[in-house]
């Protein structure tokens, strides 16, 4: 049902594996790990103007909410009037609140689609078993590494299986990974690190909203519940899916930064242009202002 999402996923993986195989060969763990990166960064470049879309709404949103709250309390007993005049309001001022979730829709669907088709490289075993795999009956060691995984053949599939980076399998985890535990911990734990330290700054560079209850809720989540997450995650979740947190995270918290940084310097210019029409509109030092005849 989800094949329209794999199938653009793994073609957009498998042109960036080819890319770095070029150099460093189809069988190496580090060419499997850029191509996941630069997929991230592919992706989350496509999304950059829509961010920046997005951030802009939420500064009017939060500018506009005296006049929402105001909304509310005129229409408390009628629902639908207070949902049409704050619609109405959102229409005035350009907003949307669809295009908010645009990011958040395509940065699931596509992390959906990376974890479904690196985990179907291996449909051995416990691989087999789950949601995201390729088949629900399990597959022979002979059988896998002969079947193709949607645009990546069986000689990729083989060798995906047989990519190491520090003696690490790329689909081995640090709760799964027996002899190789020193190997696997030596890529996981950055990963983790990395991408629980980017969750905790980007919601510090997130702008505060109003101060009520389910926005302190939310806010203690972003600064230290979703990092923790992380944290916990990365005991269970792949080597090669880890990278794909840490790069996505790292993303975010740059992007955030950058939102910040140019949100300022437009209101910096916007309040500069205010204040320069209000000095021209201004009398003179020592010129007697004129009164206009009736």
């Amino acid at each position: 049902m989800l094949d329209v999402v794999y199938f653009p996923v793994s073609a957009l993986l498998w042109c960036w594996h080819r890319l770095f195989a070029i150099p460093l060969g189809a069988a190496s763990g580090l060419a499997w790990l850029l191509a996941v990166v630069a997929l991230v960064v592919t992706v989350r470049a496509l999304l950059v103007r829509t961010a920046f879309r997005q951030a802009r709404s939420q500064r009017i949103l939060r500018s506009l909410q005296p006049r929402v709250d105001a909304i509310r309390r005129t229409h408390h007993d009628d629902p639908r009037a207070q949902a049409e005049k704050v619609r109405l309001l959102h229409r005035e001022h350009g907003v949307s609140m669809f295009a908010g979730f645009v990011p958040l829709i395509a940065q699931g669907l596509v992390f959906l689609g990376l974890f479904h088709v690196l985990r179907s490289f291996d449909r051995t075993g416990a691989y087999a078993v789950g949601p995201f795999t390729a088949t629900d009956t399990p597959l022979s060691v002979e059988v896998n590494n002969a079947t193709a995984n949607y645009l990546f053949g069986a000689p990729e599939v083989r060798a995906f299986l047989a990519a190491r980076l520090f003696g690490a399998p790329l689909s081995a985890t640090l709760s799964g990974a027996g002899e190789v535990v020193v190997a696997v911990a030596v890529l996981a734990v950055p990963l983790v690190l990395i991408a629980a330290l980017a969750t905790h700054f980007t919601a510090r560079l997130t702008p505060a909203v109003e101060d009520n209850g389910t926005a302190a809720i939310m806010r203690t989540l972003s600064l230290w519940v979703f990092p923790a997450g992380a944290l916990i995650g990365g005991a269970v979740l792949p080597v090669v899916v880890l990278t794909y947190f840490a790069t996505n995270a790292l993303w975010t918290c740059g992007q955030q930064y950058l939102i910040r940084r140019t949100l300022a310097a437009e209101e910096s210019a916007k309040q500069a242009v205010i204040a320069t029409v209000a000095r021209a509109a201004a009398p003179r030092p020592g010129v007697k202002p004129q009164r206009r005849k009736r």
